[in-house]
């Protein structure tokens, strides 16, 4: 019993000398992560000292309180950091600074210190790994030593942690997660994909289909966004007619889609491989149609919205094709032409395994080989002969009209031509670095250096060297410049919320769509509580769709149409698709008034021819 008694007096003899003794651990063992500050300048240079008490009367303190024992010492007779012994009178005065400052003093300490750390401790935070809290890193994410807070920053403890950081970051691990992360910075961000955005609350049965529809396709963004537009457009249709329901769920799946590879050699002799696509969307009207893209952006979502686009187009148009889509990542943005010519041929040696025989066929060729000396011009004149059909229904005219442009490839190009043979003023084109405005309008003269300057295929900015009145703007959109009507040329989703709001300040009230889907769906909620009609591009592409149909008739070769022949029939075509869009928004009571009429007409009109042919070959 007494020798139990002793062994129990020594070990807490033991355990209260251990409460005032500082050691310092090596490397190899845990160490403190200090990440707490004081508001005393005078802190952070000062040395630091354990005080031991001699005196049996003072009370016994938990072993994790040895921190409080730690004070700032910049004593006359410390030699070379280290602390030398003090007299008795110093060391009892110590105590009583200890003992009656620890409060007060420890909340000056935390946050000094916890400043200072963090900022040397940027590489690292502490979480809590199986109970304990651990140094993280942030880079490899690797948990190493213990993490204890120690509010008196024990100096030692901060260098060790320096030389475990040092020795840490020479590590394999860490540096081939650094390499991960560095290359991870480089690649394009791909924006995160949100629940698509409605209009207006949608039916159970409209809402249900773009529910599985999601669930099936989630990543498709662009695909996502241009299908509930549709639906929301064709509501009226479902819930007068619930049959259309089934059809409307097997023609959200397209047919087939064919992913490829394309392998091509570059000037260099350098081997390369990109990516192909081509989306066969629907054949219900008849053979598949539709173009090729060709951009870094290219992928099976984008494919997919353009040939459902496409299928759209086709049924609206008097000539009845189906609807198809397609393209590659390749860039050709400063490819050469045997660049080009090479990766165009090694992309149609995979391609033609999945045309058919029917479908062999291009439209735009030249005119000495079965070609329309009018087949460029046809898209962007259209577009323009359009907005005159929307203009004159609204009762104004398109001359003397201020107009905005985005983009300054071969559309935008015609957009811009016909605009200045109908006496409208074109203010601005744009191109990947920002927008031109010249507020002066442009002129014949004007618009040949732009279409010069873009065929060297040099930047806008160079216009600013022979009308230095002009102004160039980087990395923005031209919708804040006042205009009447809008001409959205570039590329899908150009117009955000952010966008759209300038429109509107601008004083536009009419916006044609010339490119597939330019607005977001929230840019297109916007516009329509603010009372701008839009015209959408299925119904704005039909001078195009019409001409490029006719290249398809086996006489037409023979046929020698002069430009006002081809323009007359590019503006029937038009007037006919406006018409037929208004006719089908009308019957399904969508008043005249409404700003997005000529949106739901035309979807309704195209989805009903496409519904009906559909109907009449049973399940397909």
């Amino acid at each position: 019993m007494n020798s139990s008694m002793d062994e129990i007096n020594l070990l807490r003899q033991h355990q209260r000398h251990q409460q005032h003794h500082l050691s310092v651990r090596g490397i190899g063992e845990e160490i403190d992560l200090e990440i707490d500050q004081c508001e005393d300048p005078t802190f952070s240079g000062a040395a630091l000292e354990g005080v031991t008490s001699h005196h049996p009367q003072d009370p016994v303190v938990p072993a994790d309180d040895h921190k409080s024992f730690l004070i700032p010492c910049s004593q006359p007779g410390a030699v070379d950091g280290q602390p030398q012994p003090t007299p008795p009178q110093a060391e009892e005065r110590a105590g009583m600074l200890r003992l009656s400052a620890h409060t007060k003093k420890k909340k000056k300490v935390v946050k000094k210190w916890r400043d200072e750390w963090a900022d040397t401790y940027k590489w690292a935070y502490v979480a809590v790994h199986d109970n304990t809290s651990r140094i993280f890193c942030t880079v490899c994410k690797e948990y190493g030593r213990k993490h204890r807070r120690n509010p008196y920053g024990n100096e030692g403890s901060r260098n060790m942690q320096m030389s475990a950081l040092e020795e840490h970051n020479n590590s394999l691990l860490h540096k081939e997660a650094l390499r991960l992360q560095s290359a991870s910075k480089e690649k394009v961000q791909t924006p995160e994909i949100e629940r698509p955005v409605y209009v207006k609350a949608l039916s159970k049965t409209a809402a249900s289909i773009l529910e599985s529809l999601f669930k099936k396709d989630p990543h498709e963004a662009e695909f996502i966004q241009s299908i509930q537009e549709v639906v929301h457009s064709i509501e009226p249709v479902l819930v007068k007619n619930s049959q259309y329901v089934q059809i409307l769920e097997r023609l959200l799946e397209p047919e087939r889609c064919f992913i490829f590879r394309v392998p091509w050699v570059d000037d260099r002799g350098e081997a390369h491989v990109n990516r192909g696509f081509r989306v066969q969307f629907s054949q219900a009207l008849g053979p598949c149609r539709g173009g090729l893209r060709f951009h870094p952006s290219m992928n099976l979502s984008v494919a997919k919205f353009l040939a459902f686009e496409q299928t759209l187009k086709n049924a609206l148009s008097l000539y009845k094709l189906g609807g198809a889509a397609g393209g590659s990542d390749f860039d050709p943005k400063g490819k050469s032409e045997i660049e080009v010519m090479r990766f165009c041929q090694s992309f149609m040696d995979e391609l033609y395994r999945y045309l058919g025989p029917d479908q062999g066929n291009f439209t735009g060729p030249k005119i000495f080989w079965s070609g329309s000396s009018f087949r460029t011009e046809a898209t962007g004149y259209g577009l323009v002969f359009f907005a005159r059909v929307v203009l004159a229904d609204m009762n104004k005219e398109l001359k003397g009209l201020r107009c905005a442009i985005s983009g300054s490839g071969k559309i935008a190009m015609h957009v811009l031509e016909k605009l200045l043979s109908c006496e409208a003023i074109p203010v601005t084109v744009s191109d990947s670095e920002g927008y031109l405005f010249d507020g002066d309008g442009f002129d014949y003269v004007k618009y040949t250096l732009i279409r010069n300057i873009k065929a060297q295929q040099r930047s806008l900015k160079e216009y600013l060297k022979t009308f230095p009145r002009a102004k160039y703007i980087n990395d923005a959109k031209p919708w804040g410049e006042q205009c009447d009507i809008a001409f959205p040329c570039a590329s899908q989703n150009e117009i955000d919320q952010g966008e759209a709001l300038s429109i509107i300040s601008s004083g536009c009230r009419v916006l044609i769509e010339c490119s597939n889907m330019p607005c977001t769906g929230q840019a297109v909620d916007i516009l329509r509580k603010a009372k701008v009609h839009v015209a959408p591009a299925k119904a704005t592409a039909a001078g195009g769709v019409a001409v490029g149909e006719l290249e398809l008739n086996p006489e037409f070769s023979l046929m020698q149409w002069s430009v006002e022949d081809f323009e007359n029939k590019i503006q029937e075509a038009v007037k006919q698709t406006y018409d037929r869009s208004m006719k089908a928004a009308q019957e399904y009571g969508i008043l005249k008034e409404n700003p997005e009429s000529l949106v739901h007409g035309a979807n309704i009109s195209a989805f009903l021819n496409i519904a009906q042919a559909m109907t009449d070959q049973g399940c397909v």
